[in-house]
């Protein structure tokens, strides 16, 4: 993978850092929006700036991972997002446990109903639009959470790696839910290569993996992390059944998809997995963590809303002429 196209200040400085062997001090500035999550540039220079943690860019020596300076800037990145976080998904705490806190978390949230217009109304086209949005966490599906595992202990770690260990397949290659999403991107006619298409998507598909990394890179998000997951999995058996009907409606083979249909099955096991085992042993270790718990799962629930949102009212503009991807 090649280090994309910037979309701005912040990106254009990274991206021309990365290429040097040695950085620039400083950067430039990073301004503060209302809306860190449509921000293009914001996004995009974290995405890359997280993507170093994982596999990198074939044009960027591996050195840079750990460059102090892209460090300091990545964390002058996150300010701005984090405290938007921070403001927008912080939760009340009460004296219920972890589970019934995060049940009743998502039973409250009230999001753009996207599984239903899939299922019943959407184009093939828009059908391949939300996979090509998607397939930018989708192909290194489990990668962040698993940071979590050697922060975890005892019935928590176990709880985490059985979750974990389904999303890679359980030792099949060709079960790893990333290789199921491959099949379903090329049903659709889609180039199904890691990191393909960052360029092409807008930034709030960024933000929800940037979310995930976040979480995922810093220790201290860890509570975040298992919440985030939990929320993962207990809002993932309805809306999966929904996608394979509308993908089926719009001529997909069994096989193509399994993507979908393979979570109906797993995530109802895994939402009992996360709640009570994950996070409920979790939090009876550390009763003071509930909090970013619950944060992170309101995180995830609150970044997938405004994804979703933002392809539907593309869909739905009058004049049709919303981008086009791929």
């Amino acid at each position: 993978m090649q280090l994309p196209p910037p979309r701005g200040p912040l990106s254009s400085w990274l991206n021309d850092s990365l290429l040097r062997r040695e950085t620039a001090v400083g950067g430039v500035e990073v301004g503060v929006r209302d809306d860190p999550y449509a921000d293009d540039d914001l996004q995009l220079a974290l995405w890359i700036a997280y993507e170093l943690q994982y596999r990198g860019f074939d044009d960027v020596d591996p050195e840079r991972q750990w460059d102090p300076a892209i460090i300091a800037f990545r964390s002058r990145l996150e300010r701005p997002w984090t405290d938007w976080l921070q403001t927008t998904c912080r939760s009340r705490v009460d004296e219920r446990p972890v589970a019934e806190q995060l049940r009743a978390l998502i039973d409250g949230v009230d999001g753009p109903r996207f599984a239903p217009y899939i299922r019943r109304h959407a184009t093939r086209e828009q059908v391949r639009e939300f996979v090509l949005n998607r397939s930018v966490y989708q192909l290194k599906e489990a990668d962040p959470h698993s940071f979590g595992i050697a922060r975890l202990d005892g019935a928590a770690k176990a709880a985490l790696v059985e979750i974990e260990a389904d999303e890679y397949g359980g030792g099949r290659p060709e079960r790893m839910h990333s290789e199921l999403f491959r099949t379903t991107m090329r049903w659709l006619d889609l180039d199904d290569t890691y990191g393909y298409y960052v360029s092409a998507v807008p930034a709030v598909t960024l933000a929800v993996s940037n979310v995930m990394s976040l979480f995922a890179i810093h220790s201290r998000w860890t509570a975040a992390l298992l919440g985030h997951l939990a929320a993962f999995e207990m809002t993932s058996t309805l809306p999966n059944r929904q996608y394979a009907t509308g993908a089926i409606r719009l001529g997909a083979s069994e096989a193509q998809a399994r993507y979908f249909t393979e979570h109906v099955e797993a995530d109802a096991v895994h939402e009992q997995v996360a709640s009570h085992d994950l996070c409920g042993n979790y939090v009876r270790e550390r009763p003071d963590a509930i909090g970013d718990v619950l944060f992170g799962a309101r995180c995830a629930l609150t970044l997938d809303d405004l994804f979703a949102d933002d392809l539907l009212t593309r869909w739905n503009a009058p004049d049709r002429s919303a981008r086009r991807c791929g």
